[in-house]
C-alpha cells in the first residue's frame, strides 16, 4: 500500500442543502434565543470549533471552552433533523471512487474534515458514505485546519502499518482552506469546484489539479496511480 487519500466532505463528497448551518442557527436559537448572521462568516473549509468561536464572538459571548463545547453539542442534536429536511446529495462520481478505491490493495482512504467526528459520522451516514472510512482527523482535533493533516497521516499509518510518504498523500477538498492544509503536510492537493469556489478560484491557489466535479473517474485514477494531472477544456 502506497497511496493515501484523504477526503474533504462538505462540498467534496456530498452537499447537504447547507444543512450544517442551518444546525448551527437552531442550535444558537436553541441556547440564546437569537439566530446568528452567517452571512457574515466564511465558513468554508474551517473547522467545526473555529466557525463555533466565531460566531460566539460575532454574538457578543465568550468563546470558551465551555461555551463552545455546549454550542457544538446542542448543534450535534440538530443536525440529523436539517439533513433530514434539506436538499442534499452525494456528488458526481463519488460512490464510484469510493467503491474503486476500497478494493485497490495499493490505496488508503480516510478523512481530513473540520467537521467533528460525531458530526462527519451523521452526515456520511446520512447519506450511506460512512462505511467507507475506518479514520481520519476532525474538527476535535484541532480548532485550526492546518493542524488537522498529521493526525489523519498518523492514523492511517497506524491502521494499515505503512508510512505514507508525503508525496504519495492526496488531500482532496473543495475550498483554498483544503488545499493549503494538504501544502502543511507535503502532500498533493486535488481541488474540486463542486462546493462554493469555481475552478478559477482554486486554481489561483496551485493545487496539483482541479476537477470541475468527479465525475470523470478514469482521469481522477490516474492522477492517483500514474500523477498525471488532466487537462479540462
Amino acid at each position: 500500500m502506497k497511496k493515501l487519500i484523504l477526503w474533504d466532505i462538505d462540498g467534496t463528497l456530498i452537499v447537504s442543502g447547507r444543512a450544517g448551518i442551518f444546525a448551527l442557527a437552531r442550535a444558537f436559537l436553541k441556547i440564546y434565543g437569537r439566530e446568528p448572521d452567517f452571512s457574515k462568516l466564511e465558513v468554508s473549509g474551517r473547522t467545526d470549533k473555529w466557525i463555533a468561536a466565531q460566531v460566539l464572538e460575532q454574538q457578543g459571548i465568550a468563546a470558551t471552552a465551555e461555551n463552545i463545547h455546549a454550542y457544538l453539542e446542542s448543534y450535534l442534536e440538530c443536525l440529523l433533523g436539517e439533513l433530514q429536511t434539506r436538499p442534499g446529495r452525494v456528488l458526481p462520481g463519488i460512490l464510484e471512487l469510493l467503491e474503486k478505491l476500497r478494493t485497490d490493495p495499493e490505496v488508503a482512504q480516510g478523512l481530513l474534515t473540520g467537521n467533528l467526528q460525531r458530526g462527519a459520522r451523521i452526515k456520511l451516514e446520512h447519506f450511506k458514505v460512512w462505511h467507507y472510512f475506518a479514520f481520519g482527523a476532525f474538527g476535535d482535533d484541532s480548532p485550526i485546519r492546518n493542524e488537522l493533516g498529521p493526525h489523519a497521516v498518523r492514523r492511517a499509518g497506524e491502521r494499515h502499518a505503512v508510512q505514507f510518504a508525503p508525496e504519495n498523500v492526496f488531500v482532496i477538498g473543495d475550498t483554498p482552506h483544503d488545499i493549503e492544509c494538504g501544502r502543511a503536510i507535503g502532500a498533493k492537493t486535488i481541488a474540486v469546484a463542486t462546493g462554493n469556489f469555481s475552478h478559477a478560484d482554486l486554481e489561483r491557489h496551485k493545487p496539483t489539479a482541479v476537477f470541475p466535479d468527479f465525475s470523470n473517474t478514469a482521469a481522477f485514477l490516474s492522477l492517483i496511480r500514474d500523477g498525471r494531472a488532466p487537462i479540462f477544456s
